[in-house]
């Protein structure tokens, strides 16, 4: 007679005295797929572990979520501490399987690295009926769930520092006149305006000393909410005294200051739009992340927003977002000497710049320019800062750095006198 095979009972024995190691977190999410694929055989006919069934519903409550946007931590916990009910749920049936003890070590192992609380609410299975509607993440989550698709939405990234410059949602860099009041933003959830004054007399440059930010009302999820900031005053608060919108729990819109009086965020989760707003020396600066679907919903009628299609050509002082290479013979010195002359030169200049930017990148070049236009140091921490901004939040790192006149950051010797002799033309065309 044959051997008989061994019991469920004795395998799972065996598998209790075997010594289990925990993973390391990189191996951790390979295990989770691992624990999609497994079978445990007749094993599983007699005492099923449902561990597979508490890893899809744990992918299926984060996959959606980016960590870069505000509340990530909050649904991630959620939906960490569901994962623990589930195999907690499954702890008697599970105890003799390995990717269920790795899934619970893996789970102990992320609720500390992200500080999650063990008691609390938690995330439930049925995304009908559990979604966010304040949340942009979750509810756009949610609705690729019901469709089948896990496409992760499209963010845009539009910034603007200097006197002024530009970066558009396009990435199309721009350095602009624009005097006076220009809608940045201008759709059916969310409308930003900055107002510029001239930098220097008998100049063209300008730069912003007023910014204003309507956050419109949607569903119950905020009323309309304004946020204006001027030169000097730059409050942590909206114009009603409020400093959120929505639940007072779930706080959908809400103003973090990072730096009394200099800097301040903005976090609107029903719209994933976020907003920062400093004050570098006596101007403003603003930098927005928003999603693509909703930064293009607006009508006709509001086609004049910057960050969409830029500056009117009138108003553009740059050529074609790219330092000008101008013929020496072009050059008006008389028009600049009667103009108030800058203390720095181009080279004192690129080497103040270089203090704070090593990468000769738009943003380098824009700092020089706006040195030897208006002798202010304060615009070098401008353009510094808005850098900051992009790397914060611009949603593709590839794109961080826009080169005037080349894809890498390796430029001849030819092309830096051709970009010596832009600025000088820049300069030039600033006073005209």
């Amino acid at each position: 007679m044959g051997r008989a095979a061994p019991s469920c009972a004795a395998a799972g024995a065996e598998q209790r005295h075997r010594r289990l190691h925990p993973p390391p977190p990189a191996a951790l999410f390979l295990l989770f797929n691992l624990g999609l694929l497994l079978r445990t055989g007749d094993c599983q006919l007699q005492t099923p572990c449902r561990i597979q069934k508490c890893t899809t519903d744990f992918v299926s409550l984060t996959s959606h979520l980016n960590s870069a946007l505000d509340g990530f931590d909050l649904e991630f916990c959620k939906a960490l501490r569901a994962y623990s009910a589930c195999t907690y749920r499954n702890s008697k049936v599970c105890r003799g399987n390995l990717v269920y003890h790795s899934a619970v070590l893996g789970i102990s192992d992320l609720m500390s690295q992200r500080n999650c609380s063990k008691d609390g609410p938690t995330s439930s299975t049925n995304p009908e009926v559990t979604h966010d509607p304040c949340n942009y993440s979750g509810r756009i989550g949610a609705r690729e769930l019901r469709g089948g698709e896990q496409t992760p939405p499209t963010y845009l990234f539009c910034g603007l520092f200097g006197d002024p410059h530009l970066r558009t949602f396009k990435d199309h860099f721009q350095t602009c006149k624009v005097e006076g009041a220009w809608p940045l933003i201008d759709n059916n959830h969310l409308s930003v305006q900055v107002t510029n004054v001239p930098l220097v007399p008998g100049s063209s440059a300008t730069a912003t000393n007023k910014i204003t930010i309507i956050f419109k009302s949607y569903q119950d999820c905020t009323e309309q909410k304004v946020y204006q900031a001027v030169t000097d005053d730059l409050p942590a608060a909206f114009v009603d005294g409020t400093t959120s919108g929505g639940d007072s729990d779930t706080k959908s819109l809400r103003i973090v200051e990072r730096v009394s009086g200099r800097y301040v965020e903005m976090h609107a989760r029903y719209i994933g739009a976020t907003v920062f707003v400093r004050q570098v020396g006596r101007y403003l600066t603003l930098a927005i992340r928003m999603p693509e679907e909703l930064a293009m919903a607006y009508e006709e009628s509001q086609d004049l927003q910057l960050c969409v299609n830029g500056c009117p050509s009138s108003e553009r002082i740059d050529d074609s977002g790219h330092l000008p290479l101008p013929v020496m013979g072009q050059l008006l010195p008389h028009a600049a000497s009667t103009q108030p002359r800058s203390v720095y030169t181009l080279e004192s200049a690129t080497t103040k710049c270089h203090e704070k930017m090593l990468v000769k990148d738009i943003y380098f070049y824009s700092c020089v320019f706006d040195l030897l236009t208006t002798g202010d140091a304060n615009f070098t921490a401008a353009a510094h800062s808005a850098l900051q901004d992009v790397e914060a939040l611009h949603p593709r790192k590839e794109r961080w750095h826009i080169f005037p006149n080349s894809g890498n950051g390796d430029m001849s010797k030819n092309s830096k006198l051709s970009v010596s002799l832009g600025l000088v033309c820049l300069i030039l065309l600033a006073f005209l």
